[in-house]
């Protein structure tokens, strides 16, 4: 597996999964990323994981290198995962909400959230109201296997 942070070159493959969502902001706050990434590991996932953070997990400098970097992920993508474990302030997820809209069509989205995460109602409208056969998870992990299954070739 090769995990591929917003501090780096964006690496191309055959298979990869964006992890789309909020950011924690603040230096004692822990991405949830890290969980996935070690979930991925721990399934053998061989593709390449797109994470929006700095591999160090420190607050990002440039802000257009960042959306530069991360526009470049999700074209490359082959599964954009979102999980949106909404937490307000820390984790508000502005922008998660404007990409989850623009690339909600694009064939490659799946969605979660946890239950309790706040101010996702119309996301989870949106996502149910288009894609009747898809399911939201409530579990990242559930989700996470969903994206492993989407890399696999037919």
């Amino acid at each position: 597996m090769i995990v591929n942070y917003s501090d780096q070159e964006i690496v191309k493959g055959e298979k990869s999964i964006f992890l789309a969502g909020p950011t924690p902001r603040g230096e004692g706050a822990t991405s949830w990323r890290t969980e996935a990434v070690d979930y991925l590991n721990e399934k053998g996932f061989n593709g390449i994981v797109y994470v929006p953070e700095y591999s160090t997990w420190k607050p990002k400098e440039s802000y257009i290198d960042q959306a530069v970097w991360e526009r470049h992920g999700l074209e490359n993508a082959t599964v954009i995962l979102f999980w949106i474990p909404r937490s307000i302030p820390d984790m508000p997820g502005y922008t998660t909400n404007v990409e989850f809209g623009y690339w909600l069509h694009s064939g490659k989205v799946i969605y979660g959230r946890p239950d309790n995460a706040p101010k996702t109602k119309y996301l989870d409208w949106l996502y149910n109201y288009d894609f009747k056969d898809k399911r939201i998870h409530n579990n990242l992990n559930d989700l996470l296997d969903e994206a492993i299954e989407m890399t696999k070739e037919d």
